[in-house]
């Protein structure tokens, strides 16, 4: 494979059209903190929404003006807990988003929920303030399941609030985790054939990782934390997850994701695709083009620090510009989650070379990796060692 770089810049500066232009909105308050947890989270007794609102739409007027005439396809508000924030503010932020961009006939309003927070009321003015799919965190199916987890929320909430989701929204998503403590492979699918029974058109299945600097990864460290499965139970949970959820008709997409045909999360494929997204909130990151040049941004990880920044004058913390060498890794990384892989031309483009072919050979020979008709994709035993595989098509 040979491809020679072009230097005019043009076709580079255009590259996240590939994977379209989307915006994140951070809401970082929940009611507790899971012990799992190490996203960028944090309780609060009083939030001032009136304030929150203010900055939300300061922020996406800055963006605005450095950002204009892109198409916005996917609105995420994510977190935290979202489905905190007041159905008004949500509102707001999704008309001054219609304001500032024009706007794609088929725009998705994802919003992330928890069981606990979950009102038919509020449902109903989010979907009123244009929200157009829920993401909720419902994670285990059992009671005492939940209660490890230290979610706030019972199985009878859960399917309440899924209720009452469906009843609002034709697109609906819920998470459950796997591989969690005394779980076996059987206890996951009967756990998975009954979320196939209840699922509107997309499930998001991931294995319970032990992350430092949470409540689990202190117990873990000091051997509190009892009965995680060893990795041969987990890999048969991994493969117990695509048989049950090709039976059910959701189809694997990407390593932790499952969809209904034509279902798949829009805003979570600008992310692998690679594309442009804004990323607005205390700790969002973002990717955006400006002047032909990619940057990564960040933001204040903290909410007062945040806050007050974007009062000052912008909630980012730092940027970066992206060489082409670091924009191909990205995109690598990202894009082989994905079932339908990494573009070959398009990754030579931007790393100004060829993959090596000796690192092709040797993975596909062990049956981790095909490349057929432009496309590299991972096969079922490359995505289970997918760090193994990446850490090789990057080698120098």
């Amino acid at each position: 494979m040979t491809l020679l770089l072009s230097l005019s810049g043009v076709a580079l500066s255009n590259d996240w059209e590939n994977g379209g232009f989307g915006i994140y909105i951070h809401w970082p308050f929940c009611e507790a903190k899971c012990p799992y947890c190490d996203f960028n989270s944090f309780v609060a007794r009083e939030i001032n929404h009136s304030r929150w609102l203010k900055a939300y739409l300061s922020e996406l007027e800055r963006y605005a003006a450095e950002l204009s005439h892109r198409v916005v396809s996917s609105i995420f508000f994510g977190g935290g807990t979202p489905s905190l924030m007041e159905p008004a503010v949500v509102e707001a932020i999704v008309s001054k988003v219609k304001e500032c961009w024009p706007i794609a006939n088929d725009l998705e309003v994802t919003l992330e929920a928890n069981p606990s927070s979950v009102e038919a009321t509020r449902f109903a003015g989010f979907r009123a303030g244009g929200v157009t799919r829920i993401s909720m965190g419902i994670q285990a199916l059992n009671n005492q399941d939940l209660q490890k987890l230290g979610r706030l929320h019972t199985i009878e909430e859960a399917y309440s609030a899924f209720d009452v989701a469906r009843n609002h929204f034709d697109r609906v998503n819920f998470d459950l985790i796997y591989a969690r403590q005394s779980q076996t492979p059987e206890d996951w699918r009967l756990e998975l054939k009954r979320a196939t029974s209840l699922a509107v058109d997309h499930l998001s299945l991931y294995q319970l990782t032990i992350e430092q600097g949470t409540a689990f990864g202190d117990r873990y460290n000091v051997g509190k934390l009892a009965g995680i499965p060893d990795d041969d139970d987990a890999a048969q949970m991994y493969d117990i997850t695509q048989e049950e959820c090709a039976l059910a008709g959701f189809e694997l997409y990407e390593v932790s994701n499952h969809a209904k045909p034509g279902a798949e999360c829009r805003h979570n494929l600008i992310y692998w695709n690679y594309g442009d997204y804004v990323g607005i909130g205390p700790g969002a990151h973002g990717r955006i083009t400006v002047l032909n040049q990619r940057i990564a941004t960040e933001s204040f990880l903290q909410p007062s620090a945040w806050l007050q920044a974007v009062e000052r004058r912008s909630g980012e913390k730092e940027r970066e510009n992206l060489s082409f060498t670091d924009q191909a890794s990205e995109y690598l990384l990202m894009g082989l989650r994905l079932k339908t892989g990494v573009d070959v031309e398009r990754w030579e483009r931007l790393a100004g070379k060829p993959f090596r072919s000796s690192a092709i050979s040797e993975l596909s020979e062990l049956g981790m990796l095909n490349v057929n008709q432009g496309s590299m994709r991972v096969t079922t035993r490359g995505r289970i060692l997918l760090n193994s595989v990446l850490e090789k098509l990057l080698e120098d």
